[in-house]
């Protein structure tokens, strides 16, 4: 079940849990170290449910993964575009949680007024590659070794997708 939900600090304990997770496997975000709720307030702030919201999938009563829209560059021009981010629990990876988000994601756009998405992915990150372009997301970018992970430089693509029919 996905959760839209508008009372986000209710959720924040487990989404903070889960990007944290992610901060030492150096796949999904360029975080070094994790990160408290309190330093998140403002993204939580930032997630509104008519155009950029926060959801949650939740197994059992059990957040198992979350995806985020936010800003692409904050700029007015831009405001059809959207960044999403999407973390799963490590407890519920390879459960087709991060495909659901995304399918549904796409599927809602239209009522957020989103006509592009894009996501930003390492390019060592092959399953989140994999996901994204498995929804028709195209390469619209690349970042060469712009991130330097323990010493470790690395890439990041960037994924987009066109929801407007030219």
């Amino acid at each position: 079940m996905i959760t839209k939900n508008e009372i986000y600090c209710s959720f924040s304990d487990a989404i903070v849990e889960i990007y944290n997770a992610a901060v030492p496997t150096r796949m999904a975000t360029a975080d070094l170290e994790p990160v408290s709720i309190e330093s998140r307030k403002n993204w939580f702030k930032g997630r509104t449910p008519s155009h950029l919201p926060l959801w949650v999938v939740e197994i059992d009563g059990i957040i198992g993964g979350w995806l985020s829209f936010q800003s692409f560059y904050n700029r007015a021009a831009y405001h059809a575009t959207a960044e999403i981010s999407i973390y799963i629990s490590p407890n519920f990876q390879g459960q087709g949680l991060g495909k659901k988000l995304l399918q549904e994601s796409i599927s809602q756009c239209p009522n957020l007024g989103i006509e592009n998405l894009m996501s930003f992915i390492f390019a060592h990150n092959e399953p989140s590659l994999k996901l994204f372009s498995s929804f028709g997301f195209q390469h619209w970018g690349l970042l060469p070794k712009v991130a330097d992970l323990d010493g470790v430089k690395r890439d990041l693509i960037i994924l987009g997708l066109n929801l407007v029919e030219s």
